[in-house]
């Protein structure tokens, strides 16, 4: 979740100028401090996910010129330069440019890392969108991207904190990550321990297994244990019935396309949930390139439940209270609503709407509950 400032505009209820001196105080200052950036750099999830992307896709890196918005560390500008890129603009508002300045010298490619061919950045917040980050990313890509792909001579980047011109045209054409999804499905209490312990009873009963049928028959069946776990984890662990709320292609949306998110979706209950308890929601990013140049390997990076090794992004809960009493068969009609909070931008206010109709009764139950992501 590395930040940048690349624009100091934003929006809530249609564009509006925010000041920069509150949203620094409020928000970009966390980010300056290494304990942040290490939370983020020991994210397995996260650092293989754009990790594979640059070095199973160097086509897209090699002697090109990269864009990272949001730096942070500037491990993404340091992995984009070791890829082999040209150049590598490295933009970052906070102190943590000094650290990043640090880290590039340290490597030797202060050389490298300096308009440009890809704009990589992380900038996803919990449940995607909060902290509006998505916006600088976008500001960048409509300023330095333009339709015939050639950057102005006079274009100018901020690096670490400096001012850098442009010495060269650039063909600006693709987006790390392409493509970028957000997920809700329904949830019931205690599920999550529930299911992982029936999920860890089935491993050890398959284990057992292995040992008898080795012992006995003298067939050695371990060959099947990634795929037997893999499908096992499916019907134990993954989310029931989730719903896709918001696509989003990096490469053409725009800020008015995020600033509120609508969504209806009805979800089938196809197990005995017995409380209802409220909502999950997650997002996954893939790296795709683009269609004219497509990756030679997609990634994805998810922060599904299912991940093992979970990510610091984690899921994002709706909780209710009370909870409701659900049974398998049961059909819920959903609204979904996503807006920026008008005190904070970066800050999210969700709204559901759900009716719940079940075969016991002939009138369905509705309910509407507002939430904040803060």
């Amino acid at each position: 979740m590395d930040r940048s400032g690349v624009n100091g505009v934003s929006s809530s209820g249609g564009a509006r100028t925010v000041d920069k001196g509150v949203d620094f105080a409020n928000y970009f200052c966390t980010y300056a401090f290494l304990y942040h950036q290490k939370e983020m750099l020991c994210d397995r999830v996260r650092m293989d996910a754009y990790f594979n992307s640059i070095f199973q896709n160097k086509h897209h890196f090699h002697s090109k010129t990269v864009l990272d918005v949001g730096t942070g560390s500037g491990i993404l500008a340091i992995w984009s330069a070791q890829a082999g890129a040209k150049k590598v603009y490295a933009v970052e508002a906070t102190k943590m440019a000094d650290h990043a300045r640090e880290l590039v010298k340290a490597n030797g490619l202060e050389d490298v890392v300096e308009a440009v061919d890809v704009i990589i950045s992380e900038w996803m917040g919990y449940f995607l969108l909060r902290e509006s980050m998505f916006d600088s990313v976008i500001y960048a890509r409509d300023k330095w991207l333009k339709p015939t792909g050639i950057i102005p001579r006079d274009a100018i980047l901020s690096v670490f904190g400096h001012t850098c011109k442009s010495k060269s045209g650039g063909h600006l054409h693709l987006r790390y990550p392409s493509h970028a999804r957000m997920w809700v499905a329904p949830i019931r209490s205690g599920l999550g321990d529930q299911k992982m312990g029936d999920y860890e009873a089935a491993l050890d009963d398959w284990y057992r297994f292995l040992d008898e049928t080795n012992k006995y028959y003298g067939v050695d069946m371990k060959v099947l244990t990634k795929p037997y776990c893999e499908e096992q984890k499916k019907y134990y662990l993954q989310a029931r019935v989730p719903a896709v709320i918001k696509d989003i292609d990096c490469l053409t949306a725009t800020v008015d396309d995020i600033l509120y998110v609508r969504a209806n979706f009805t979800s089938l209950i196809t197990m005995d949930m017995a409380r209802f308890s409220g909502f999950a929601g997650w997002f996954d990013v893939h790296f795709r390139g683009s269609r004219d140049s497509p990756a030679t390997q997609e990634i994805e990076l998810t922060t599904a439940p299912s991940v093992d090794d979970g990510t610091h992004w984690g899921q994002q809960v709706f909780l209710l209270h009370p909870p409701c009493r659900v049974e398998e068969g049961d059909n819920l009609s959903v609204s979904f609503s996503m807006n920026r909070s008008k005190e904070n931008h970066r800050l999210m206010e969700v709204e559901f709407g759900c009716e719940i109709r079940q075969q016991s009764e002939k009138q369905p139950r509705t309910f509407t509950k507002k939430f904040y992501i803060e």
